[in-house]
């Protein structure tokens, strides 16, 4: 007998998919928003400072972050498939 108080697999699966869809939104706009920024600081003029260093910083960072969970949720969508 199927328990009615659990999700399905369908359901938790693209959950995940739509998780991982925003956190790559999240990560791109804060990466374009880093450019802006730079951008915006040249453009005035402004010494190379925390206008630029921190997104010099900060994109890999986050670049590197989404790439980990890009990772993980395509192993577990490839793991899942194979069950």
């Amino acid at each position: 007998m199927e328990n009615l108080h659990s999700p399905s697999a369908q359901l938790i699966r693209k959950l995940q998919w739509i998780w991982m869809i925003g956190f790559i939104l999240l990560v791109l706009g804060i990466i374009t928003w880093f450019i802006h920024l730079m951008r915006t600081a040249i453009w005035l003029g402004d010494v190379p400072s925390a206008a630029i260093g921190i997104p010099v910083v900060a994109i890999p960072i986050f670049l590197a972050l989404a790439s980990v969970v890009f990772y993980v949720f395509w192993g577990l969508a490839v793991r899942g498939r194979g069950q």
